[in-house]
């Protein structure tokens, strides 16, 4: 029996109660680092703001604002959100896990094959947390979530939940609970119809809807733009059966007696209802016009229902979020639709397929890819490997079939007559990390190290390795952790293989102060599950890469993106020169050259050119 919460005598309110249930949520302040940003903003003679290649902003931008992709746990984003976002977000649109295991996967193309990539690390981990005391867990991690939502929600805000039949009855309850039950406006049905074939699972009936949960921040405030649907064909034959002499048609009504003509023409049409049967499901259309919205996202919905959501629950210019982003429909429809917008999700592919689809919109408005400071770090080992930093490294140390050592600062293991230095689970190595690192192995005389790491500062990549190896003339290997150490079943069997960053090999060709950048060759870092998928899928070392771009003037801080080339699924070719390039002043300088593979890891080079 679950012991209720404590309350007052006044306590007035039905709600859900599970072991552990906790009313407070953690709410720490986390720096947001910003990884990239893309289409800088300058100045027209007049003065009026425009982006770089030339379109104008509207007058509604305000000044400095960039759009947000948010990489992370939302947990953490929102609560980082907070000091800066209170009060000021006009729209959340969320469409949360419905307890499935396909909540992190997607599928991505190579040529005539779609190959399925699993979940990351964080992402698995986030999963089974999510579910790991069933129903309970899930209702917490919600209702956390919820009530940071709640303040970041402006006075006139509105929250739309979208849930499926599973969890609909849970969520529900915990809005009622977090924002009272008055502010409920509606329970919308989305009756997307039978996919093609569909089938019942068992003797179920076959599941054709999901629904909508529409939560105010203050009912008598929040914003509705209500909106009409045009009259059936049925139903004009049947009501507006008369013609007047100009052709118009029209209806008689009668009220008090008196006999007057409603005209078709000036109806506004049928007031929309709480069943949405008009929009259809995205990926279930695969035969029809829509498929050129796939993603490779299984739980994506279509752009027709994001923009009867935005449309009729904000207004130009405010501020519309999504902290469960999948594949960016809704930041997509936001700019569209002249919103600023904020999405944010825990998996990296994730935001990579957002900022890709972003980057086909002619004049997309200037946004930023953000990433919270090292928080999952702390989660990830007190959840799998104990709560001391050093059990974290005996567990990669031992996996990696070494010996671990103590007494340095740096040095985790030993392996052979290689030192191992273990970066942190979320943080990348660093290029300082890694000279501390080498320095000391040179000092106690061990000419040989290998470091291993989850991700890597810009530009770190073997070729700068080198350059810093080279002082101390100490052999170094850079090895990505595996997804897989997450996988108990993995680690039982000795299925873990550590393996070497990508490599990138460039050309650059100068003429004055012009710059072009070609990629020669790409050697990925293919583990056995990315091996396995691929298959005979790969012809050539350039279908590995599925997005790279180019920094052509790196200020050390922040990469911006000043070229790009990338793939669709509906358009598979890829550049592999990026357009010239023309500096307007002479002097040194730092191009970064980013390259971003076919299942979302990033690899960064570092080149220094001379511009006359």
């Amino acid at each position: 029996m679950c012991t209720p919460p404590p309350h007052n005598s006044d306590y007035d309110k039905v709600e859900l109660v599970w072991p552990g249930k906790t009313t407070e949520v953690e709410r720490v302040s986390l720096p947001f680092q910003t990884i990239e940003r893309v289409n800088e903003v300058s100045r027209s003679a007049a003065g009026q703001a425009r982006l770089r290649d030339g379109g104008e902003l509207p007058d509604w931008w305000p000044e400095g604002w960039r759009n947000k992709l948010i990489w992370g746990d939302n947990k953490y984003v929102l609560s980082s959100l907070l000091d800066e976002f209170a009060g000021k977000v006009d729209l959340i649109y969320i469409d949360p896990p419905f307890a499935t295991g396909a909540d992190f996967s997607f599928k991505t193309r190579l040529g005539d094959k779609e190959v399925e990539k699993l979940p990351s690390v964080i992402e698995e981990l986030a999963y089974r947390d999510t579910w790991k005391d069933g129903m309970g867990s899930y209702a917490q991690m919600m209702r956390d979530r919820l009530l940071l939502m709640r303040d970041l929600l402006s006075p006139r805000g509105t929250l739309i939940v979208h849930v499926g039949v599973q969890v609909n009855h849970i969520l529900r309850s915990l809005c009622e609970e977090l924002f009272d039950a008055d502010n409920i406006v509606d329970e919308i049905i989305w009756s997307y119809g039978t996919p093609s074939g569909g089938r019942a699972a068992g003797n179920k009936v076959v599941k054709a809807h999901e629904y909508l949960l529409t939560v105010a921040k203050s009912y008598g405030d929040h914003v509705y733009n209500k909106e009409w649907l045009p009259y059936s064909e049925k139903y004009i034959e049947e009501r507006f059966a008369f013609e007047d002499e100009d052709g118009r048609r029209y209806q008689r009504r009668k009220r008090d007696g008196v006999v007057t003509r409603q005209y078709l023409d000036e109806s506004k049409g049928v007031p929309l209802s709480t069943v949405w049967s008009d929009i259809k499901q995205t990926y279930a259309m695969h035969l029809t016009k829509r498929k050129k919205e796939e993603t490779g996202y299984p739980t994506q919905k279509p752009e027709g229902l994001l923009s009867r959501v935005i449309r009729d629950f904000s207004n130009p210019g405010d501020l519309v979020a999504d902290f469960f982003l999948g594949s960016g429909t809704t930041v997509k429809v936001a700019e569209h639709l002249d919103r600023r917008w904020i999405g944010a999700d825990l998996g990296r592919f994730a935001i990579h397929t957002a900022r890709k689809r972003m980057l086909g919109i002619t004049d997309c408005r200037p946004f930023e890819i953000l990433n919270v400071g090292g928080y999952e770090r702390s989660q990830w080992q007190g959840a799998d490997v104990g709560e001391q930093i050093g059990e974290y490294y005996d567990f990669i140390v031992e996996l990696y079939g070494a010996t671990r050592i103590h007494g340095f600062n740096h040095l985790h293991g030993i392996k052979g007559d290689r030192m191992i230095h273990v970066g942190a689970t979320d943080a990348p190595v660093t290029g300082e990390e890694l000279d501390l690192a080498i320095s000391e192995c040179a000092e106690g005389s061990t000419l040989a190290l290998d470091v291993l790491g989850w991700e890597w500062e810009m530009g770190l990549n073997p070729s700068r390795k080198d350059e810093l190896a080279h002082f101390y003339e100490v052999d170094v290997h850079l090895l990505n952790i595996p997804r897989e150490v997450m996988d108990q079943k993995a680690v039982e069997a000795g299925d873990i293989h550590f393996f070497e960053l990508s490599v990138v090999e460039l050309e650059q060709a100068q003429d004055d102060r012009g710059l072009v950048v070609e990629i020669t060759n790409f050697l990925p870092a293919v583990d056995h599950y990315m091996a396995e998928k691929v298959g005979d899928a790969i012809s050539q070392w350039s279908d590995w890469i599925d997005y790279w771009s180019i920094d052509f003037d790196y200020n050390g801080e922040t990469f911006i993106n000043s070229w790009q080339s990338y793939r669709t699924r509906q358009d598979r070719s890829l550049s592999l020169t990026s357009d010239p390039h023309r500096y307007e002043t002479p002097g040194k300088k730092t191009i970064v050259v980013k390259v971003i593979d076919i299942f979302g890891n990033d690899t960064t080079r570092e080149l220094t050119v001379e511009a006359d």
